[in-house]
């Protein structure tokens, strides 16, 4: 588990990052650090490319121009297969293999890495303690499980190698209100617990001021805005900022209101 101690104060650092698909440049030049042992949000409107700075990130697709540090290190075609083992990636829909047991979802590349057997199944308990997943259901297929239970095998799986960080990409976007409720509470219990760095996407800014210390607000590729959701608020610095957020404006009062009471910080 997390030691403690900070290799490099910014778990990665996109510097004057573009990507660019059929002639359409999706992301200008950008420039983003992200804090080592924070929860960083990456919000805003569809196709503003929060999915592709992620899939960046994680070394699944290269940067035209630009350069992109993990923990201080410059990643390339040649280190991405290493350096990608210390990071753990839930994709949207959680990503997990139907034909596979729960067990071997999570499992999956522990062994591909030829992890002995009992050092999986220590770590395979830790995961099911640390997730409430229910011990029983690991032998279990993926259509034999909740949606809710989908989503911890899929966070299983990215937290079995004890990565630096954790990319998830809408990690509870599919679920139903009340499983997606319990579920936040669950991750930012977890969160907390193992204070690893964390990139998370989502579409609602309630969610991302519930479990980020800072969110980046995106708009058709360029970092509008980063800070705290009370930043966002108070100071935005552009009028986006501001016709974003109001939207979701009384949520986001209820949940400042709740948050105050119980002598918290959003």
């Amino acid at each position: 588990m997390n030691t403690g101690q900070i290799s490099h104060p910014f778990i990665f650092e996109l510097k004057n990052v573009t990507k660019t698909y059929d002639s359409v440049q999706v992301l200008p030049p950008v420039n983003l650090l992200i804090p080592s042992e924070q929860t960083t949000v990456l919000i805003g409107p569809s196709g503003c490319g929060k999915s592709t700075l992620l899939r960046l990130m994680i070394g699944l697709l290269e940067p035209d121009t630009g350069h992109i540090l993990f923990e201080g290190i410059e990643i390339t075609q040649e280190n991405i297969p290493l350096l990608r083992q210390r990071m753990g990636y839930v994709i949207q829909n959680g990503g997990i293999f139907p034909h596979l047991t729960a067990q071997k979802n999570v499992t999956l590349m522990a062994q591909y890495l030829g992890w002995e057997r009992p050092r999986i199944e220590e770590r395979l308990l830790e995961l099911a303690k640390l997730t409430q997943f229910p011990r029983d259901g690991f032998n279990r297929f993926p259509a034999q499980l909740s949606g809710g239970q989908q989503q911890r095998i899929a966070l299983m799986r990215a937290l079995m190698l004890d990565p630096d960080v954790l990319l998830l990409d809408e990690p509870l976007g599919a679920l139903d209100p009340v499983i997606r409720s319990d579920l936040q509470n669950d991750l930012k219990q977890i969160f907390h617990s193992l204070g690893k760095s964390v990139v998370l996407i989502t579409h609602d800014i309630q969610e991302a001021a519930f479990l980020g210390h800072q969110i980046v607000l995106l708009r058709a590729g360029h970092v509008i805005q980063q800070g705290t959701i009370h930043e966002l608020i108070s100071a935005p610095t552009d009028p986006f900022v501001t016709r974003f957020v109001k939207t979701y404006r009384g949520p986001l009062e209820t949940l400042e209101t709740l948050e105050i009471s119980k002598g918290g910080d959003i």
